[in-house]
């Protein structure tokens, strides 16, 4: 089982035809995604072979829909496009979304989301790696050779740590894994992930990865006291961090106490949660857990 994407996920790519796009949709075919047809106003009409497949390019998000019965786009589309490609994307009833771009205004996010949410749609990200779910699909730029299916559900903010999670726990797997992004606005939350993992038969355990700023994480840790009954295990990235500096994401900005790792951490073993110091700690905190 998974969440979210499975081996029967059809899948379009907004902006395939342009370099990140097409490296990307090569790799996500060489890991066994569904790609049926990207979209590229420009260039209807086309079709470009890739991994020895022919992938017909569409003109809008609705075109690649009618013809293909896609049911998830992936863009890989500038941040001054991005509003108008989700939007396109709400507009034509796709019931995933996965926003890999970095750099997105935050009051188009804000926007778009909103939009999305009154349409039907679920968004990822934006500024995020994807989904994959491991041996059936991978929607973004996860790397799908570091682990395989298994029985443990992921949830990050942050890319590489989900790259690094995986790895770790590669001898066990996963059934999905989902990078959430850092921005102060995204489409799908820890708390969205960890309703989903909890209802989906096949995961037994679920990593929790968090970092500096905002109160996500302490809103997941009251969210997981009430509703998880599965084990969680948690990491929060920025306990080394500098008092009153704004790090890298987004998101990051850390006020007072609230926001800072320790105050994460405390959140989180107050409802259960074991948290790890460190990444290779919290694989085997869940190691020891499904032992």
């Amino acid at each position: 089982m998974s969440i979210f994407i499975n081996k029967d996920s059809k899948v379009i790519v907004q902006g395939m035809t342009g370099s990140e796009g097409m490296k990307h949709t090569t790799r996500m075919l060489a890991s066994g995604t569904q790609i049926v047809g990207g979209v590229n106003p420009r260039k209807a009409g086309t079709s470009v072979e890739i991994e020895g497949a022919t992938i017909p390019v569409y003109g809008s998000v609705a075109d690649a829909m009618a013809e293909t019965g896609a049911d998830v786009t992936v863009l890989f589309v500038p941040p001054a496009f991005t509003k108008a490609a989700v939007i396109e994307a709400v507009d034509a009833g796709i019931p995933l979304a996965v926003i890999i771009t970095e750099g997105v205004p935050v009051a188009d996010t804000a926007e778009f989301f909103a939009y999305a949410q009154s349409k039907g749609t679920r968004l990822i990200g934006p500024n995020c790696p994807g989904l994959i779910t491991p041996g059936q699909s991978n929607v973004g730029i996860t790397p799908a050779n570091i682990t395989g299916p298994g029985k443990i559900g992921l949830v990050s903010k942050s890319g590489t740590l989900t790259y690094q999670m995986m790895f770790e726990l590669r001898d066990i797997g996963f059934s999905t894994a989902v990078g959430i992004g850092g921005d102060p606005v995204i489409g799908t939350t820890h708390i969205d992930c960890l309703e989903a993992f909890e209802n989906d038969p096949e995961t037994a355990a679920i990593v929790m990865i968090g970092e500096i700023g905002g109160d996500a994480e302490e809103r997941a840790a009251a969210y997981i006291k009430e509703h998880v009954t599965k084990p969680v295990v948690g990491y929060v990235a920025g306990f080394e961090a500098p008092e009153g500096k704004t790090m890298g994401h987004a998101g990051a900005i850390v006020s007072g106490s609230a926001g800072t790792a320790q105050a994460k951490k405390e959140a989180l073993e107050a409802a259960g949660v074991k948290v790890g110091k460190t990444p290779t700690e919290t694989a085997e905190l869940m190691r020891e857990i499904l032992s």
